[in-house]
């Protein structure tokens, strides 16, 4: 079992109070010691000097779509349906050889901004075309992320008045029997995972009632979690009172999808009774500022949400919705949509950085393993270099959150193994980790254009 002794570092553990110069023990996958003075002495420890250096927990992420990495740069200008109506076409074709290139970039630049802990919401499984869900998870390993792919899924297409079209969506029967395959398959339920499942029906205009209350029914009979897009739009808001008569959260409680196992992305449009209502069930939510306001959705009401006690986590989402997008960079965005909103106060930076760490993990239902530096959890450490430059700034923590530049990342630890040491990825080779996300872009557009996707659709709107 090995040992690492970070020593002269400033500690921002998230909960409880910081450490300016002080050091973190850890033995195997845990923090076994913190605190404020030099490292105790530990023969065979491996010493890390953290002088100049900012410590705070690995940042988890809680909604992606990891494919879209091969997606990038289409449909500049649309609204979130003419985004969806533009690219369903192109993610038809999607094979598992783009869906491991894409993910492996995706989750690369997701480590290199910080990032211990990734979810992903994969609902398109075109037929014939691999084991998709079985590319991204090979990917998460190699990378060396803790990984919570949510076994997405589409049963509603345009013939039965959802947005979807039919070529993409499956049976509601092959639904459930995959995704209880995904849950028996991989689903690690220990203290020290790297591997857990989610369910996760895509949205409430792209699958049936029955998948809704029949997927919640599986994921509580095998105690995962809930995952699904939810009130991201005003658009999405008039389809569910046009479909069902009713405002997204009041559907979501019709159908038991409420509740301290549920987490929903985005979560723009609540009014203060939704809010109220996540709160008293403990119902979560990814926070995804850069997407909405790519796709010009609107800006959650996040500051909202934490004064009255829901649970706030952060996501980059796809990145063909929030191209190149760093965890870290969102942490920033976050505050600055909340300051631009409703004042200076709004949201600060180290509640920016609690729900890109802590507010994730609860998302995830692992507070009791990540999202702060505590003894007894996981040795999921991010060491962020804020000298150089950023030792101009007086407070660490302002410099991680405040800089549009993200300080340079000089070693990110998960479960007390290395993954990026010196802004430098060290698990996979870097530069061909990039080389295969492009390769999965230029797949994914010459399958799209087998099946009549033109090339002059690939760039504007």
């Amino acid at each position: 079992m090995s040992t690492i002794l970070i020593e002269n570092v400033h500690i921002a553990p998230v909960v409880g109070p910081e450490i300016p110069t002080g050091h973190i023990h850890v033995e195997g996958d845990r923090i076994v010691a913190l605190g404020a003075g030099p490292a105790p002495a530990v023969p065979g420890a491996v010493r890390i000097d953290g002088t100049g250096c900012l410590a705070t927990p690995g940042l988890v992420n809680t909604h992606h779509h990891l494919y879209q990495w091969a997606s990038q740069g289409l449909a500049q200008d649309a609204t979130l349906f003419e985004w969806l109506t533009a690219l369903y076409q192109v993610w038809a074709a999607m094979d598992a050889e783009v869906v491991k290139g894409a993910a492996g970039a995706g989750l690369g630049y997701l480590a290199l901004s910080g990032c211990t802990t990734s979810s992903d919401h994969h609902y398109i499984f075109p037929k014939g075309r691999g084991d998709l869900f079985a590319a991204e998870i090979e990917a998460a390993r190699e990378v060396g992320l803790r990984f919570h792919p949510a076994r997405g899924s589409m049963d509603r297409g345009r013939s039965q008045g959802g947005l979807p079209p039919d070529v993409v969506v499956e049976r509601l029967d092959e639904i459930l029997d995959a995704t209880a395959e995904a849950v028996d398959t991989y689903h690690d339920p220990s203290f020290s995972s790297r591997l857990r499942i989610a369910v996760a029906p895509c949205s409430p205009f792209s699958v049936s009632a029955d998948l809704m209350t029949e997927a919640a029914a599986l994921a509580r009979s095998k105690g995962v979690r809930l995952h699904t897009h939810l009130a991201e739009t005003l658009d999405e808001e008039e389809h569910c009172l046009r479909q069902v008569g009713q405002r997204p959260v009041d559907y979501m409680e019709k159908l038991g999808w409420l509740g301290p196992d549920v987490w929903f992305a985005h979560a723009v449009h609540l009014s203060d009774g939704d809010i109220d209502v996540f709160a008293q069930t403990g119902t979560g939510s990814a926070h995804c500022p850069s997407s909405n306001g790519r796709l010009g959705a609107g800006i959650a009401r996040v500051s909202e949400m934490l004064r009255r006690g829901a649970n706030v986590g952060l996501g980059v989402d796809g990145s063909a919705s929030a191209e190149l997008t760093s965890l870290s960079g969102e942490m920033r965005q976050a505050l600055l949509f909340q300051r631009a909103r409703y004042g200076p106060t709004a949201l600060t930076a180290r509640q920016a950085l609690e729900i890109a760490t802590l507010g994730g993990a609860r998302n995830l239902g692992r507070q009791e393993e990540l999202g702060s530096l505590e003894v007894g959890k996981l040795a999921d450490i991010a060491l962020w270099r804020t000298g150089a430059f950023a030792s101009a700034v007086a407070d660490p923590v302002c410099a991680l959150v405040f800089g549009t530049r993200q300080p340079p990342l000089a070693r990110l630890l998960v479960g007390g193994e290395t993954v990026v040491e010196d802004d430098e990825l060290r698990t996979v080779a870097q530069d061909e980790l990039g080389r295969a996300g492009g390769e999965a872009h230029r797949r994914l557009m010459r399958l799209a254009a087998e099946q009549g996707f033109t090339a002059g659709q690939e760039v504007g709107g």
